[in-house]
């Protein structure tokens, strides 16, 4: 049987890289897929199936409300337009117009971020307008307090590594500045682990997506209060429409978070055990060192950081990482430091042997 990347000329690739969009996030379970497949072939009336799985969804982690939408990114920009929308009919038909409503969303500076598009994006697809809190560096729950005004219509929280980590407000005090004042405080965690913490912090709408942590189908997942999940529903009828997602969607989540709920997640000192040959392999490489390191945002999520000694090499370390991307094999890694001369090799999707190819592809770029 022809593959699908012989069928489609496409290549293989090897995903160091973690659970990145460009890279087709995740590959779900075999019963996820199943459970897909089955939902296919049938019809379902869709507000029953949004209705009834959320509920199911809410049960299972102890929330007041949750929807399935199709992307964490059409999740902030639902959570915006639903704050700003409300119950309203009229806004909820044009949540852009010229009425002079709360829309301002503001954000810690440090937050405002591009994680493969602007987080500035999704807000003013919602129908809201960014007010930066804090500087790039630092916020503190006084200086998101000092940007309240009777425009504000929420207060959104990054949770990513993408963001600055140090000298910000936490959630909780967030969650306790948004209260004070009456408005709901939106948390995007889209890669977080935990289904359960930031609600419990006190956020109104926390956002993730169902492809990472989850490994459900490409899809989101918004849990939260009550009237701000209706709100967030109601979106269906209005921006939502051109961001909907399907039954098949849908059915691949719920069932993707209930086997996450019930799954003996791989601990960091398991990754470290099975990273621990390839780095010794990679100490071997003349011009190449290898060592642990953490996820920046401190999740338990260990990675091989990897030095590449330029000089001694003769090549930049973006001309490594192009050549091992163009190879056979596409060869993905984390290149946030890449101008520093280090990468970073997320084993969680890399088998053993993939981990050799690894080691044999860098061997082969360093040596032409």
């Amino acid at each position: 049987m022809t593959s699908l990347n012989e069928k489609y000329q496409l290549r293989q690739v090897i995903n160091a890289a973690g659970r990145l969009t460009i890279l087709g996030v995740s590959t779900p379970s075999e019963p996820v897929i199943n459970q897909i497949t089955e939902g296919l072939k049938h019809y379902f009336e869709m507000d029953d199936l949004i209705e009834k799985t959320g509920d199911h969804i809410a049960g299972l982690l102890d929330t007041e409300s949750a929807v399935v939408v199709s992307c964490a990114s059409a999740g902030i920009a639902q959570s915006v337009a639903a704050v700003i929308c409300q119950d309203n009919g009229e806004r909820l038909l044009n949540p852009y117009s010229e009425a002079s409503i709360p829309r301002e969303i503001i954000l810690p500076k440090g937050h405002n971020v591009n994680f493969g598009a602007p987080v500035e994006t999704m807000i003013t697809l919602g129908g809201g307008k960014v007010v930066e809190a804090g500087f790039a560096n630092e916020c503190s729950a006084t200086q998101i307090a000092n940007k309240i005004s009777q425009q504000t219509a929420a207060i959104l929280y990054i949770k990513s590594h993408h963001t600055v980590q140090k000298s910000m407000l936490t959630v909780a005090e967030a969650a306790h500045v948004a209260h004070a004042h009456n408005l709901p405080l939106i948390v995007d965690a889209a890669a977080e682990e935990d289904l359960t913490f930031y609600y419990q912090q006190g956020a109104d709408l926390v956002i993730y997506s169902g492809a990472k942590a989850i490994e459900g189908p490409t899809s989101g997942l918004v849990i939260g209060k009550q009237p701000y999940v209706d709100w967030v529903k109601r979106q269906r009828y209005g921006i939502g429409r051109a961001m909907k997602i399907g039954k098949e969607g849908i059915l691949g989540l719920t069932l993707a978070i209930e086997n996450y709920l019930q799954k003996t997640k791989e601990t960091g000192a398991e990754m470290v055990a099975k990273m621990t040959p390839f780095i010794e392999k990679l100490n071997g490489i003349a011009g190449v060192s290898a060592k642990v390191v953490w996820d920046s945002a401190n999740r338990d999520i260990a990675r091989t950081e990897i030095t590449f000694d330029e000089r001694l090499i003769g090549k930049n370390t973006f001309d490594i990482l192009a050549q091992l991307r163009q190879g056979t094999i596409a060869i993905y890694f984390r290149e946030y430091k890449a101008d520093e001369g280090k990468i970073e090799v997320d084993i969680r999707s890399v088998t053993s042997a993939q981990l050799d190819t690894i080691i044999v592809e860098i061997k082969r770029v360093l040596s032409v």
